[in-house]
């Protein structure tokens, strides 16, 4: 029985066994060693699989401590989010200040773009292969072919949101032929994601379970999770697709325990209701504590093979002096509008050392608002290593897609309230939870979804959902005092960086490079 604690050894085994991979749509074959030479055995199949949970969509959350992650990028156009490092990094200067185009980052574009699909082009060469590979029962056949699957549909899932109309291919390329694609629409890119997670969930025989309690293999709860993503997304802009009713059904599915046990992680408790802060919910979960009942999937790391960046994060440059780590950076620090959105007095998120700190403990010193959620003691004060695994879907965003997807194709019923309610009372804690459903039931449709849409934007922002949920709704969040909020049109916004918020920039623009080296592209880059 293949378990993970071998994945990593095995990814080795495709890396040197497969040799150089070239970039997607060049002139040369994906590898050096022949796709019918590599699967042979198990072992090369369980290899072949395994370099997915590193490359495609797994490279969006890869950084350098200076760069921030490709998934900040949404934050620096927000002008809610800041890189100290924006000056040197270009990428972070020009799409904060909204001058981006397929030139002035087009190489770090160019990066994500290649990134994406050799991850796609992997799953191609497993997906068309594993079903010849000898030695392999019928089950992990199955598994593993829904696994790649997985990551195809969710590298393909970034490729769209960021750049719409894009190329897609289902076949390896191990010829030269047909080798520059056009870009397909974007109603047909979805189609694929789409089948290939309803495959992948309905027939991959992928275990109901968590992914911790799966050696952090993808299970049937991360599949159906990001197909619920998927048809909430669906339903928004661009597209409209109205595929509500099948967010609403899947997020249930998964709430009533159909694909696992998921639950949200709660407070401890002490005399009279206060709650223990350092052993709030979210400090159980930033310590990794319960963590398996509200990670549906999760980024692994590992301190000694693979380890993780996210903490370098969670303090600015200033305190480098002050932690293990040679070099910190506030790559993602939130602004004043976007921590208005916070309630200061009743939400614990915004309290010190839940979701963002200011201070260093044990001294006098302050500091700019940053992500507790990823401060390590371990890693930061002892090791300069860190082995924490990084949540990218949650229960959390469950319950908020089944409250949003339920009240817009049924309507404000007690389980979409009560939804919404699990979220935001485990945050307002001094809230008794009846009195809050009572309060969002007397709300109408478009009322209670945006009350949907400030907490999405409260609690998901560790996953990387604002930029996205923007573009979707084509709403704006504002803060007009601390805690209340309202949403504005996006298109013609202004953000705190004082830039106006354009069309084009709901899409990101192809990066040059590949125009040049794909002519089949054609020249409308998305406006820009």
């Amino acid at each position: 029985m293949y378990i993970m604690k071998s994945k990593y050894f095995l990814l080795i085994l495709l890396v040197t066994g497969l040799g150089a991979c070239s970039d997607f749509l060049d002139e040369e074959p994906l590898s050096e060693l022949a796709s019918e030479q590599f699967f042979t055995e198990p072992d090369q199949a369980y290899s072949a699989v395994n370099s997915l949970y590193r490359t495609g969509a797994p490279n969006m959350t890869d950084g350098g401590v200076y760069s921030g992650m490709p998934l900040m990028l949404g934050a620096y156009m927000s002008g809610f989010f800041s890189n100290e490092y924006a000056g040197q990094e270009l990428h972070v200067s020009n799409t904060q200040q909204l001058t981006l185009n397929g030139d002035n980052i087009g190489n770090y574009l160019q990066n994500r773009w290649r990134e994406l699909y050799l991850g796609i082009s992997r799953a191609n060469n497993a997906i068309k292969h594993i079903p010849e590979t000898p030695g392999l029962t019928g089950e992990e056949r199955s598994q593993l072919i829904s696994e790649a699957k997985f990551f195809r549909a969710y590298a393909y899932f970034y490729l769209v949101r960021f750049f719409g109309p894009v190329p897609v291919t289902t076949e390896p390329y191990d010829s030269l032929e047909n080798l520059y694609l056009e870009r397909s629409p974007i109603a047909d890119v979805y189609a694929l994601i789409e089948a290939d997670l309803k495959d992948a969930l309905e027939n991959g025989g992928l275990p109901t379970t968590t992914m911790v309690n799966n050696g952090k293999r993808i299970t049937a709860g991360a599949v159906a999770t990001l197909l619920a993503k998927v048809y909430l997304t669906m339903s928004g802009a661009p597209l409209k697709a109205n595929r509500y009713a099948d967010a609403a059904k899947l997020a249930q599915d998964i709430i009533n325990g159909v694909y696992g046990p998921y639950s949200l992680v709660q407070h401890d408790e002490i005399n009279l209701g206060e709650i223990d802060l350092e052993n709030s919910a979210y400090n159980k979960i930033r310590r990794s504590e319960a963590s398996a009942q509200e990670h549906i999937y999760l980024k692994e790391f590992d301190a000694a093979i693979a380890p993780s960046t996210f903490p370098r994060y969670s303090y600015p440059v200033g305190l480098s002096q002050d932690v293990l780590y040679d070099i910190s950076n506030g790559a993602y620090q939130p602004s004043n509008g976007f921590l208005d959105l916070y309630d200061p007095n009743n939400d614990l998120r915004a309290q010190e050392k839940q979701y963002f700190h200011t201070t260093l403990e044990g001294t006098n010193k302050t500091f700019p608002t940053s992500p507790y959620m990823w401060h390590d003691d371990e890693a930061m004060f002892n090791t300069a290593l860190s082995g924490k695994d990084q949540a990218m879907m949650t229960f959390a965003d469950v319950l908020l897609i089944g409250a949003e997807a339920i009240a817009k194709s049924t309507g404000v019923t007690s389980e979409a309230v009560n939804y919404l309610a699990q979220v935001r009372g485990r945050a307002y804690w001094k809230t008794d939870m009846a009195a809050m459903e009572l309060s969002l039931s007397g709300l109408g449709v478009d009322e209670f979804v945006e009350e949907v849409w400030v907490e999405r934007h409260r609690e998901l922002v560790f996953e990387f959902q604002n930029w996205f949920d923007i573009v979707r709704t084509r709403k704006f969040p504002v803060a007009t005092s601390p805690g209340v909020v309202k949403f504005v049109d996006v298109i013609g916004h202004v953000t705190e960086q004082g830039k106006t918020i354009e069309e084009k920039h709901m899409l990101l623009p192809l990066p040059e490079p590949e125009i040049q080296r794909n002519p089949s592209l054609g020249t409308d880059n998305n406006g820009y």
